[in-house]
């Protein structure tokens, strides 16, 4: 396992964090597929026993099954990260807002379903327009101050809110998608991201640069991307196209999809560690292996030239 030298959270960061989502599909909310008990037990344990010592969830993902499981089966020295501002009502109608009551709410309960006092790293899941950032980070600062919380970070944020949070509190991590296909959420924000512990989300684009998203797919009524409206039919063919025409240039390097995804996060971007939301100990595996290839500078540059050309 590779590692990321890192001061925020005290020792290092594996480079590969192990994306929640995928754990929890049959709860509902946000995931890619049913997994049984026992299959998400065997993934968390083979993920922490080969070095990934990251872990992000969010309450949405199984509407808190995720974070149940982790809470299970992932031992105390395992670094957690949730989020807050996406919830739920009764009947699961997804819920976006960062007030500052539903901020506290979300907190607590993600506390006692990750069977924690404290978390390594919390995190506000999207912008929220209607509510200044600076309340919601208010709240979180109360209860970092009540060791509830370790860190404090930002997810799919833009400058304007970072540097309104930061008169309230200190934001030690930012989280945006980042993948070959789409570099504009961390373009967006500069080189200022780069000050921060760096994450980035959709390292494979829900499975579009693994090459398993053809034409045609049908996903599980516990997949998002079966009735999700991000998962445009006409966006996700132009984008198949566009993975084809990268793999063939990757032939030429005898490079996999995966190898080089992680080879534009890692060393081309920089980024600290990448989100990949692997459903089976033998996909995190192979993406654990993919995390090992380098590139010459040249090399990823040729590629990167005729990808867009």
């Amino acid at each position: 396992m590779l590692y990321r030298d890192n001061t925020v959270l005290g020792r290092p960061v594996s480079v590969i964090t192990f994306g929640g989502a995928a754990l929890s599909g049959e709860g509902g909310g946000y995931g890619f597929g049913d997994m049984d008990e026992a299959g998400a037990e065997k993934l968390l344990k083979f993920a922490w026993e080969k070095g990934v010592n990251l872990f992000d969830t969010a309450p949405i993902y199984g509407f808190g099954l995720s974070e149940e499981r982790m809470g299970k089966y992932l031992p105390k020295e395992a670094m957690i990260i949730s989020k807050a501002g996406v919830d739920w009502h009764s009947t699961r109608r997804v819920n976006m807002s960062n007030d500052p009551k539903i901020v506290e709410k979300m907190l607590l309960e993600s506390l006692k379903r990750l069977k924690r006092e404290r978390l390594d790293l919390y995190m506000i899941h999207w912008p929220d327009k209607n509510v200044d950032i600076r309340r919601a980070i208010e709240v979180l600062v109360k209860y970092q101050e009540k060791s509830a919380i370790h860190h404090l970070g930002l997810c799919n944020t833009n400058l304007e809110d970072l540097k309104k949070a930061q008169e309230v509190g200190v934001i030690t991590s930012l989280q945006s998608e980042l993948n070959v296909l789409n570099t504009k959420p961390f373009d967006d924000l500069g080189e200022t991201w780069k000050n921060f512990l760096s994450m980035g989300w959709g390292t494979f684009d829900k499975g579009i640069l693994t090459g398993r998203v053809v034409e045609g797919r049908k996903y599980e009524a516990s997949d998002a991307r079966s009735w999700a409206p991000w998962w445009n039919k006409k966006d996700v063919q132009i984008k198949i196209e566009k993975v084809q025409k990268l793999k063939l240039i990757l032939d030429d390097y005898h490079l996999s999809l995966s190898e080089f995804c992680l080879i534009h996060n890692l060393h081309h971007k920089g980024i600290s560690t990448c989100l990949v939301g692997a459903k089976t100990p033998e996909d995190l595996s192979q993406v654990l292996q993919a995390a090992q290839k380098t590139l010459p500078l040249e090399s990823l540059q040729e590629i990167l030239k005729r990808f867009h050309s």
